[in-house]
């Protein structure tokens, strides 16, 4: 079968981003502790330190940062636990303080970064519990204070597991990163020119992520754009695709457009695929960060014996989370926040108690935010604490997924609600799509 090549403009790239945060080209859809003694729960034991990786094909081990877990062993897949309290504890080996974003979680304040949980500085330790409450992909990544460090910090990925499980045979995590390397191979951090530098891509830390699949067979895939600065476009191909999940939560199921994706940096999507293709079919999975296509990937389908005699049915959606199924707009918090660096935005090492939050809302009410790039640059906003959705621009409905993480283009405007469910200080970030550029943040107050 002749493949197609993915070749989006920069420019639709973006438009794909700014509308949904998902997809270029997509159609989407209208619309009391007992007296019994507790058993220890899981762990997750991690260390910050210096480390090695193989960031292309030709090139020598670059030096980075990584988060690895504590018992020595350098894990290469995700992290994987059940819903509940999962107790973490995180080891600083590094030169440099820091402190983990956990993309994906809602309303845990213990491990809020910066406003719930202070940097760790260098040879320090800290523990803190995360409530897992809602199956999905979770991003875990140091690039909050990584900033013009002395190496880029590698990110992980957190499964927190379907139960009832989904039916899907495989369940395949696809981790992408960018580095920015010169050429002697080592790797510069974010917030510094990346004159000189290419931009390489891992997936799952590697130069390249290989699949087969037998006849029949369904996977299930979660792409995570652990990039620092760079949306992703991905293409699937010869391969219908159907989005599952944004963002850690349940959508309502669409087909991706030609098996394409766009993912804001930070942002996951799960899709399911049922291998129907011919036994030796060659599927690429095609890379495209607004300068021209890579394969990173690829799906070979098996000469085996099917799996089972038919394709599954197609999937129903995955079970809801702990969103609420509407939000009240007409007795909403309504507050306009510009994406001005010089609007009361700073620096995330010059944050502190005595930050002032952007607003104050009760706990249990809507917030409606209307946000405005008014930068010649895209920026990438991400919302802390809380999911929220996007607003159609007459607040009449709203687009069918949860987002945490909405690219803004050049003087665009768009509107986002969410129900401030979890009381406490939480963040928000805005950062330019520039490698060189610095992150920025505010936070806000539920109370």
């Amino acid at each position: 079968m002749t493949n197609r090549v993915f070749l989006p403009s920069r420019r639709a790239l973006l438009a794909g981003l700014g509308g949904t945060a998902l997809a270029s080209g997509l159609r989407l859809p209208a619309f009391a502790q007992g007296k019994a003694l507790a058993q220890p729960g899981p762990a997750l034991q991690l260390r910050a330190r210096p480390a090695t990786a193989a960031l292309g094909a030709g090139l020598p081990q670059s030096p980075v940062w990584a988060l690895e877990p504590a018992n020595g062993v350098a894990a290469t897949g995700p992290f994987r636990f059940g819903k509940g309290d999962l107790a973490v504890t995180l080891s600083n080996e590094l030169p440099a303080p820091i402190v983990l974003n956990w993309l994906g979680i809602d309303g845990a304040q213990a491990a809020a970064p910066l406003t719930g949980l202070a940097p760790i500085p260098p040879g320090g330790r800290a523990s803190f519990t995360l409530p897992l409450r809602q199956a999905g992909a979770i991003l875990v990544n140091a690039q909050l204070l990584g900033d013009a460090a002395d190496r880029p910090v590698s990110a992980r990925a957190l499964i927190v597991e379907d139960s009832p499980p989904v039916q899907a045979d495989r369940d395949e995590v696809l981790l992408i990163e960018e580095w920015r390397v010169k050429a002697d191979g080592s790797a510069i951090a974010p917030g510094r020119s990346p004159d000189g530098t290419t931009a390489v891509y891992t997936v799952n830390g590697q130069p390249r992520f290989d699949l087969t699949a037998k006849v029949n067979e369904r996977l299930r895939l979660r792409f995570i754009n652990g990039c620092a600065r760079s949306p992703l476009g991905l293409r699937i191909e010869n391969h219908d695709v159907r989005v599952m999940a944004i963002d850690s939560q349940p959508s309502e199921p669409f087909p991706a457009r030609d098996g394409q994706l766009v993912l804001a940096p930070g942002s996951r999507v799960d899709v399911l695929i049922d291998a129907t293709r011919a036994p030796g079919t060659v599927s690429p999975i095609i890379l495209h960060d607004g300068t021209g296509p890579r394969t990173i990937a690829q799906l070979t389908m098996l000469n085996d014996t099917p799996v089972r005699a038919a394709p599954l049915p197609q999937a129903e959606a995955l079970p809801s989370g702990n969103l609420p199924a509407r939000l009240d707009l007409k007795g909403a918090l309504r507050t306009d926040l510009p994406l001005d660096p010089n609007a009361q935005w700073i620096a995330p090492l010059k944050f502190d108690a005595a930050t002032a939050p952007a607003y104050r809302v009760k706990r249990g009410r809507t917030v409606v935010m209307a946000i405005t790039n008014p930068t010649a640059a895209p920026v990438v906003f991400r919302l802390h604490g809380h999911h929220f959705r996007l607003l159609d621009r007459l607040d009449d409905g709203w687009k069918p997924f949860w987002l945490d993480t909405l690219i803004f283009d050049k003087g665009q405007t768009q509107r986002i609600a969410f129900l401030a469910d979890h009381a406490g200080r939480w963040l928000i970030e805005a950062t330019a799509m520039n490698w060189a550029a610095p992150k920025l943040v505010r936070c806000y107050a539920v109370e």
